[in-house]
């Protein structure tokens, strides 16, 4: 492989995986226009509880992330095959949390562990997801959390990012 070949399938598996790095990112920030900027509006999406296109996914997911006040999305590093110079295959393992608030004032949710099957394509120079299938492999609750008030013997800030737009969060 020469020289430019071998720089531009790095190239790519850097901007397929700063795809992945800003799904995860506009989940948890409620940056909704972030999101759709992941997939091509015509890839279909097959999540289980959602099939049809990523333009129609892309709502329902806000709207379930919306009901959330924790959120928190963490994924592998991918693995990528890059099938030609536009297509690629990838797989990604993930870890997603979710906490809403209980009857009790605190905040408990799930905890799950998936992982993505995607298809990415280059058009016009960008890379986005053209077909993805979600795998989920496990689900575990999540104790009750405290609410939005640092505990004294372990002060860290804790966020409450209920719309989009949040103060704390830059566009990267």
């Amino acid at each position: 492989m020469s020289a430019a070949a071998s720089l531009d399938d790095l190239l790519a598996k850097d901007a397929i995986t700063d795809v992945l790095a800003r799904y995860s990112r506009t989940l948890d920030w409620l940056d909704e226009a972030g999101q759709a900027s992941c997939y091509w509006p015509d890839a279909p999406i097959d999540y289980g509880f959602f099939k049809g296109s990523a333009a129609d996914f892309v709502p329902v997911v806000m709207a379930i992330e919306r009901r959330s006040a924790r959120r928190w999305h963490l994924s592998d590093p991918p693995a990528i095959r890059l099938t030609g110079a536009a297509h690629a295959e990838v797989e990604t393992y993930g870890l997603t949390a979710g906490a809403r608030l209980t009857e009790t004032g605190s905040y408990a949710g799930t905890m799950y562990g998936g992982r993505y099957l995607d298809a990415f394509e280059k058009r016009e120079g960008e890379w986005r997801i053209s077909r993805r299938d979600y795998v989920l492999d496990w689900s575990h609750p999540i104790p009750d959390q405290p609410v939005f008030d640092p505990n004294a013997a372990f002060p860290l800030p804790i966020l409450e990012v209920l719309q989009g737009g949040h103060a704390k969060y830059r566009a990267i």
